[in-house]
């Protein structure tokens, strides 16, 4: 029964899944406050009852809320503690490394390749971590030249020519900015986004960044 599932090694997978459903289900509430549960449920790959459970669970966590709007349609808005939320699971999930290296290879390639296709050469790096690793390799594959990478602290067999500089301020001209933070991405994201044109910052969808300008509903008011 459900105890003894809980007290198996299975437990733990049902808890990691259930934080990639509740994931899954903020982002696309971030991204379209006019989904349904019927787009939810397709777009999660889970049943319409489940779409249905989670959607209450989240808003009696106070993580969404759910407003009727005219012809019986409701609409979801992410609360701020809800953006919290999704930023920590986020982390959560960045967290597992192992789990993200080819994801992130696979996405990484894509926006080079794209950005390659636009025109573009020089790319900076925002974050020294496991992930600017993963760019650096992608790198190779590409005709992008690293303008350079900024990190308090990275050290990488792989960065010995590249430039190292603590702020956004310091780097050579570049085409674009690549995000590679892992601790919380939507912070260096929306801190960036108050130095340099949006348009310039590019960052893979495992990241979960909600781009646009955010509403949210608090105590039933559109903030």
């Amino acid at each position: 029964g459900a105890a003894e599932m809980a007290n198996s090694k299975s437990g733990l997978d049902v808890q990691a899944g259930d934080s990639q459903i509740t994931l899954d289900l903020l982002r696309s509430v971030a991204d379209n406050s006019a989904v349904t549960q019927r787009s939810l449920a397709n777009e999660l790959g889970i049943a319409l009852g489940l779409a249905n459970a989670y959607l209450k669970k989240c808003a009696k966590k106070g993580l969404i809320k759910i407003k009727e709007v005219p012809a019986n349609r409701y609409a979801y808005f992410l609360t701020p503690q809800g953006f919290a939320e999704k930023s920590r699971l986020t982390a959560e999930y960045l967290g597992q490394s192992f789990s993200l290296f080819r994801q992130a290879r696979q996405e990484y390639g894509l926006i080079l390749e794209n950005f390659v296709a636009d025109g573009n050469k020089r790319l900076a790096i925002f974050g020294g971590s496991d992930l600017t690793e993963i760019i650096l390799l992608c790198a190779r594959d590409h005709a992008v030249e690293i303008a350079g990478i900024v990190a308090t602290d990275f050290d990488s067999n792989l960065s010995a020519d590249i430039k190292i500089v603590e702020s956004v301020a310091d780097l050579d001209p570049y085409d674009s900015m690549l995000l590679a933070e892992l601790g919380d991405p939507q912070a260096a994201y929306d801190g960036l986004t108050k130095v340099m044109d949006a348009e310039k910052i590019l960052a893979p969808d495992l990241m979960n960044i909600t781009t646009h300008k955010r509403q949210f509903y608090d105590d039933g008011e559109l903030m």
